[in-house]
């Protein structure tokens, strides 16, 4: 079933034009790896999604409606929840209220997320601003699950965390993925990004580039838009 679908997308920050007719499709079950180089436009065209820009042309359709330019929340409640760049976590609330006030019934309970992520269960009484950049991750990703959503959104899902830390997020990722989950992924790991994902998308200045499989990516392809 497809579950999300970019057509032509265009949007804009004020007078500069950001993305120019961004497309890409997400099925339900898939994991779609979206790539480039900064300031190519992937958050941007995450935004776009979430309702944070409202975009001048093109179709967003989300299980067939379209939802280009709803109101954020509204477009929240239909199932999308996304782990921003950043993390932006509430910081003067513990995890376990950082948690429960996202919740919404469902499969995803505080209990599955302690499971998917125990070293939260022993940090549910701190505040998230006492938390490491790894647990306020793995705290954004809990929070996002706490809503279950039907699509999951990460924009820099491991940026600036540890290696030890960045395997933990990838490890739960795939526990995710094999659950069913439908997840959109931004990273800059390459290596893990291609071991996980189904298909992958390439931004270059705000146009889509690329669509294939992490096999379809060739050495080549990654040196010409994903090279620094």
């Amino acid at each position: 079933m497809r579950l999300l679908e970019l057509a032509d997308v265009e949007s804009f920050y004020g007078a500069s034009q950001a993305l120019y007719g961004v497309s890409l499709t997400l099925d339900e079950g898939e994991m779609v790896a979206l790539m480039g180089r900064n300031g190519m436009g992937k958050t941007t065209t995450i935004r776009s999604v979430f309702g944070l820009i409202r975009p001048r042309s093109g179709s967003i359709r989300f299980e067939g409606a379209e939802i280009a330019g709803r109101r954020p929340h509204r477009i929240a409640r239909l199932g999308l929840g996304l782990v921003p760049e950043g993390r932006r976590c509430f910081p003067n609330l513990t995890v376990f209220e950082n948690l429960t006030a996202a919740a919404r019934g469902g499969e995803w309970t505080l209990e599955k997320v302690f499971g998917l992520f125990p070293r939260l269960e022993e940090r549910s009484e701190q505040y998230a601003n006492t938390l490491s950049g790894g647990e306020q991750q793995m705290l954004a990703i809990g929070r996002a699950l706490m809503t279950n959503p039907k699509l999951l959104v990460l924009d820099e899902a491991t940026e600036g965390l540890a290696p030890v830390i960045r395997q933990d997020i990838w490890r739960a990722l795939s526990k995710l993925k094999a659950s069913g989950q439908t997840i959109l992924v931004v990273d800059k790991t390459l290596s893990e990004l291609l071991r996980v994902a189904d298909r992958c998308y390439i931004l270059e200045k705000g146009k889509t580039v690329f669509e294939g499989t992490p096999e379809a990516l060739t050495p080549d392809l990654q040196d010409r838009y994903l090279g620094v």
